[in-house]
């Protein structure tokens, strides 16, 4: 958690002392009316910590790709408040959200997006393995038919299944390489090839 969260949370919580306080020192209503409302705002507090804490991954979930195309033909795409870079590509046709990590080999999928891509899961052999921050994975190499970035599109493009747990798919060099360039700047990571 960052200082400002840290900060917003204290500013929030003395916000609700601070009301807590009021509702009690005016008792003109009656402590059942008192108490009524004391509920209502706890529950309006609490609604917005709760969206405070996660409005990241909401944002992301309202709009898991803003990638567009540059003036120089190159596909850009803004940091999100969490430092990565995320891209919705197509893969067999089918909307799959990654994120960029350039310390990862290959496209890694996770096996959920590997069913939505139309991979049988149930087929696959794990007879790769990967390290990962959390230890030692086993993974499935595949061949995934079309990957399409924008107006991009590879074919016969190899990737792993990651038989763990993976909060996302990773976009990883394995298809990075592919492009020309790639930079990173003021919060903007652009590809080109």
């Amino acid at each position: 958690m960052s200082g400002d969260q840290v900060a917003s949370f204290i500013f929030l919580g003395l916000w609700a002392v601070a009301l807590t306080g009021t509702f009690l020192a005016s008792n003109r209503l009656g402590w059942n009316k008192t108490l009524q409302q004391a509920a209502i705002w706890v529950l309006i507090f609490l609604g917005a910590i709760a969206a405070f804490a996660l409005w990241e991954y909401i944002e992301r979930g309202l709009n898991p790709s803003v990638a567009r195309i540059g003036e120089t033909g190159a596909i850009e795409v803004p940091q999100y408040p969490d430092g990565h870079y995320y891209l919705t590509l197509n893969v067999n046709d089918q909307p799959i959200d990654f994120m960029v990590d350039t310390g990862a080999t290959d496209i890694v999928l996770r096996r959920e997006d590997a069913v939505v891509a139309g991979i049988d899961v149930g087929d696959l052999r794990f007879v790769g393995s990967a390290m990962t921050a959390n230890g030692e994975v086993r993974t499935a190499p595949v061949r995934l038919q079309s990957i399409s970035l924008g107006p991009i599109e590879d074919r016969d493009v190899f990737a792993v299944v990651n038989e763990g747990d993976m909060q996302d798919s990773l976009l990883g060099m394995g298809y990075l390489q592919r492009f020309g360039r790639i930079e990173i700047e003021n919060g903007l990571l652009r590809l080109s090839r």
